[in-house]
């Protein structure tokens, strides 16, 4: 048979014989011989099998050895970064805390309905149920596109969620490989339940979204457990793309992934043909998402910082606030914190620029705070943790201690309330003058008789009325150094502290440490903190005492004129603190209480300058907070039941049903605090007000 071969550079025409050689031929070296031939081919064998094992067994081998060595992410991994909603206590939005940027809510498989689950899986890996992990055919479409200059492409679900939880997503053969290894071992070790919940938490859906509850939030503006089949398939649908995807953006390009996510279900058998017929591309998807994160920069800023604080005090982490996903439900009713802001405005917007307000109501029977306003600037200084002395409001305390005593002091003892008096070594005059030669406890009380309960602050003892301060909610890192000026309130509280220690009074002497957080849950369910089933309290103060406290207060109302409407019960005292020796105030209370609601008022400035109002004349407590403090209970109290306080069982000498008339004297001088004490004001440079001068100012009869 002639062959033709190539050599030297011209054909040439060689026969070959079939059979035996002969005479000789071929008898050289053997290499044109069967055993030459024979060699050849078992070289050319080897090479094949070599190349065929290089082919085949190359990457096995490359597998297993990735299989040892390249660890698989943890499943927090991916969700490690979570939003932190801080909620009303309805469940309405306050602020929405994104760490980074990162806006992701975890939720668990059993809340993604079962057609949205599926939706998903047909528009993304039809054979997860199946599949290993990886589709090495799809991989093989990959590394071939790469090498020819494409972009990739050709991955499961479960890869998908390994480039999210590793968050690599560079388009190299590298990366396919590592994806492929470890999406491998997580399908041998978790369930395809789990996959499918960790890559629905991870996946990016646009608009800021990551996962499909912030997704079904930022396209619908609902949980994901309330989507339905036509929603689902929608969200699924944006995976690909969620920029081009996205209805606002591209309506067409939307509904095309929809139809093949549709279509994908009916192909599958998640989807019947007569259910796909009766789908309709949804239109109620929001337009523009609702904000993805946010803290208002108004007064709802101070309820989220003090709920922070509050977290932090129960031992809640920043950095569980920014991994756990969760939801701080606060005690602020969003009703109740509306009429607060409502009546400050009120009272105040025509009022001087420089004047600041606070405004804290508490629930008594629980500690609750309802509504918390430190100030219309939230970036600026919550008011309501602002240390200010209280002035006359401080003067329930001063009776609690003596009530307790037990040196027969009642609210029907009778003192000499004439101004001025030296009292313990100190000029100690009434405000204004406002005096009475002989007026009972409940009339010092309700005329804020300056000389009477600084008498009987230096009588019962300081550390005692400190210690029933203290008793009834007043912080005990409070009050550190007092003398007998505590009576007339020139220690400094806060408007939060004011507001729970007058609860206290309200419910019968039970202490609730106040709270503004009811509950905090994380992503994953678990609770980390429940103040919803509220705590039995102390007997802080005994039950009798607090009564009497009550009591003492009843009539200030109606001598302040700001007296409650359906003849409801309320105990109330203001308070004004003046400025040094002038006739200037610089900080006005008003704080009091129904059984079912205690709340504190302040209006002050920055640096404690003069509060006036808006005519120019000096403010009081009864003025400008009291008118705040009434604006703001009747509101908040109107159309529930007129509630009245326990019976009224007298310690000590009752109270006469007819108050005795009080008397106008000349102003007297009195040494300012400081001088007393030689301890200058912190805030302002300035002194504090004069003995007597703590109290309230104003025409007699009323406690301003």
């Amino acid at each position: 048979m002639p062959l033709l071969t190539h050599r030297g550079g011209r054909d040439e025409t060689v026969t070959l014989r079939i059979g035996p050689p002969q005479g000789g031929e071929g008898t050289g070296d053997g290499s044109a011989g069967p055993r030459g031939a024979g060699a050849g081919r078992r070289r050319v064998r080897a090479a094949l099998w070599t190349l065929l094992g290089l082919v085949v067994l190359g990457p096995l081998l490359a597998f297993a050895i990735g299989w040892l060595l390249i660890p698989v992410p943890s499943p927090d991994d991916a969700t490690l970064l979570q939003t932190a909603t801080f909620t009303f206590a309805d469940g309405s939005p306050l602020a929405v805390v994104q760490p980074d940027a990162v806006n992701r809510i975890k939720v668990t498989l059993d809340e993604v309905p079962v057609p949205v689950q599926n939706a998903v899986l047909a528009a993304e890996d039809r054979t997860f149920r199946s599949n290993p992990g990886f589709d090495i055919v799809a991989i093989g479409r990959a590394v071939v596109s790469q090498l020819t200059g494409g972009d990739g492409g050709g991955s499961t679900i479960t890869q998908q969620y390994v480039k999210n939880a590793t968050g690599q997503d560079q388009a190299t053969l590298w990366r396919k490989y590592k994806e492929a290894v470890i999406a491998a071992k997580i399908s041998k070790r978790e369930t395809k339940d789990q996959i499918l919940e960790d890559y629905l938490n991870t996946i990016y859906f646009g608009r800021g979204a990551y996962g499909i509850e912030t997704a079904a939030k930022a396209y619908f503006g609902k949980d994901v457990g309330d989507l339905t089949v036509s929603e689902g398939a929608m969200l699924a649908g944006l995976i690909q793309s969620p920029a081009g995807g996205d209805p606002a953006v591209d309506l067409v390009q939307a509904k095309a992934r929809w139809n093949y996510v549709l279509d994908g279900m009916v192909e599958t058998g998640w989807l019947t043909p007569a259910d796909r017929a009766a789908q309709v591309f949804p239109d109620d998807w929001l337009r523009t998402a609702p904000p993805e994160h946010g803290i208002p920069g108004d007064e709802r800023f101070h309820i989220y910082t003090e709920a922070k604080a509050e977290l932090a005090a129960a031992g809640i982490t920043q950095d569980q606030i920014d991994t756990l996903g969760l939801t701080v439900t606060t005690t602020v009713d969003p009703e109740t914190q509306e009429q607060a802001v409502a009546a400050v405005a009120a009272v105040m917007d025509d009022q001087p620029a420089d004047l600041r307000t606070a405004l804290v109501a508490v629930d008594p029977r629980s500690g609750a705070i309802v509504a918390y306003d430190g100030g219309p600037q939230g970036l600026g200084t919550d008011y309501a943790q602002a240390l200010r002395q209280p002035g006359s409001a401080f003067k329930p305390f001063v009776l609690s201690a003596a009530l307790q005593a037990g040196d027969g002091v009642g609210l029907g003892s009778v003192y000499d309330g004439s101004s001025p008096q030296t009292i313990a070594g100190q000029v100690v005059a009434n405000s204004a003058g406002d005096s009475c030669d002989r007026c009972t406890v409940m009339t010092a009380m309700t005329h804020s008789i300056n000389t009477i309960f600084y008498r009987i602050a230096v009588e019962t003892g300081v550390d005692e009325v400190v210690r029933a301060a203290h008793q009834a909610g007043i912080p005990d890192d409070l009050l550190p150094v007092a003398d007998g000026g505590i009576a007339l309130g020139d220690q400094e509280v806060r408007p939060v502290d004011m507001a729970s220690a007058y609860a206290t009074f309200a419910a019968g002497g039970v202490r609730h440490a106040p709270h503004i957080v009811e509950k905090v849950v994380a992503a994953d369910g678990r609770v980390l903190l429940d103040h919803s089933a509220p705590e039995a309290g102390a007997q802080a103060v005994p039950e009798q005492v607090a009564r009497n406290v009550t009591e003492s207060m009843l009539d200030v109302a109606d001598s302040s004129r700001i007296a409650l409407s359906d003849d409801r019960p309320v105990a109330v005292k203001t308070g004004t603190v003046q400025l040094g020796s002038t006739n200037d105030n610089k900080d006005t209370w008003t704080v009091g209480y129904t059984p079912s609601l205690s709340t504190a008022v302040w209006v002050g400035t920055d640096e404690s300058d003069p509060v006036r109002t808006a005519s120019g004349s000096p403010a009081y407590g009864r003025t400008l907070a009291g008118g705040v403090w009434q604006e703001f209970m009747s509101d908040a109290l109107r159309g529930t039941p007129v509630t009245r306080f326990g019976p009224f069982v007298p310690i000590g000498t009752p109270p006469p049903t007819a108050p005795p008339p009080t008397t106008t004297a000349p102003d007297a001088p009195a040494l300012p605090t400081d001088e007393r004490n030689g301890q200058a004001d912190p805030r302002s440079g300035r002194h504090h007000h004069p003995v007597g001068g703590a109290s309230d100012s104003g025409g007699a009869r009323l406690d301003r």
